[in-house]
């Protein structure tokens, strides 16, 4: 069975890496996003989710691109996402665009210069975290100033002291979409807590 025709100018932007299961659906007329706390259900809530953002958008279940939050999180959590992004893909023909997770935590603060740079952190269990530090222009990550990577709490504080920090945040479904459009990577792989 050849694919569906995809819509080149919609991208739908998922993560599954965190205890949330986060959308964006952009298209040229708006965005859409939607998150919800689902704790390790996934599997069950993705499908559903995905369809009721389009319908609610008006649009046909198809998008051009695909935008997906790479981890690091749970084993089974981030590769539901990956899993499903990549079904959809095939079926709608479409590219899928990977992000670190982290940069759907980003927020921009009130006050904050765009080109100020920000912390954000996961929680990787006994003490230890995922973080990262990023440079935002316009509320997206301009430049990775440190990769995310696994240190302890304490060693990750010091290197964002002073700086904005977002810990275990609910994740920006738009934050992750529109990083994914800026410079998300088709050679991404997977990152695990």
């Amino acid at each position: 069975m050849p694919p569906v025709t995809s819509s080149p100018d919609i991208t739908l932007a998922l993560d599954t890496a965190t205890p949330f299961l986060t959308l964006a659906l952009a298209w040229p007329d708006g965005v859409r996003v939607w998150s919800a706390e689902v704790g390790r259900a996934h599997a069950e809530r993705v499908a559903g989710a995905v369809a009721d953002l389009f319908a609610e958008a008006g649009l046909p279940l198809r998008a051009g691109r695909v935008v997906i939050g790479t981890g690091p999180g749970s084993y089974t959590g981030v590769r539901v996402g990956a899993s499903y992004a990549l079904g959809l893909a095939r079926v709608w023909g479409a590219e899928v665009l990977g992000v670190p997770t982290p940069e759907g935590l980003v927020r921009g603060p009130e006050g904050l210069q765009l080109s100020e740079p920000v912390a954000v952190s996961l929680d990787a269990r006994r003490g230890n975290v995922y973080g990262a530090v990023y440079r935002l222009e316009a509320g997206v990550v301009a430049e990775v100033l440190h990769a995310p990577e696994k240190q302890t709490m304490e060693e990750f504080q010091i290197r964002a002291a002073g700086l904005p920090h977002f810990h275990d945040t609910v994740p920006d479904g738009e934050a992750l979409l529109r990083a994914g459009l800026a410079h998300g990577q088709t050679d991404w792989a997977l990152a695990y807590l």
